[in-house]
């Protein structure tokens, strides 16, 4: 089977600070917002994440979205070019209103510290998760 194109649908409460909070951090939108869907353009190759009210999303999926309270539905994971950028990123997530999980900069154990990657969970306002990374090497 050959595929299209790949995207991903992700649930929120609220399509305006969504919105806010990824233009925030440098993401082009994915055509115009409107009161139920903000799209966005992840990484070079323009990977899109739909983000839609999560009553919308159910009634697509005919069922429940993941209690991001509980867990996560999926942890998408995004490449700083230096350290630099990373710290960068850091600070403009704090700065929109994401919430920093884990953080190898604040003498916190790094997940990848063997492989010399400056790793960072953070959230989204909505929960879901993202996992920042650099590595000089890259």
């Amino acid at each position: 089977m050959k595929t299209k194109q790949i995207w991903a649908n992700l649930g929120v409460e609220n399509i305006e600070r969504t919105k806010t909070f990824y233009q925030s951090l440098g993401f082009q939108l994915n055509g115009s917002p409107s009161d139920d869907l903000v799209s966005f353009f992840f990484g070079p190759d323009k990977f899109v994440i739909h983000f839609f009210k999560t009553e919308k999303l159910e009634s697509s999926l005919e069922g429940k979205t993941a209690d991001l309270n509980k867990g996560n539905e999926v942890m998408f994971s995004m490449a700083a070019e230096s350290k630099e950028e990373y710290n960068n990123w850091v600070t403009e997530i704090d700065k929109a209103g994401g919430k920093i999980v884990f953080d190898s900069n604040k003498d916190r154990k790094a997940f990848y510290d063997d492989n010399g990657f400056y790793v960072c969970v953070f959230t989204d306002p909505d929960g879901h998760k993202f996992n920042l990374l650099s590595n000089e090497n890259m």
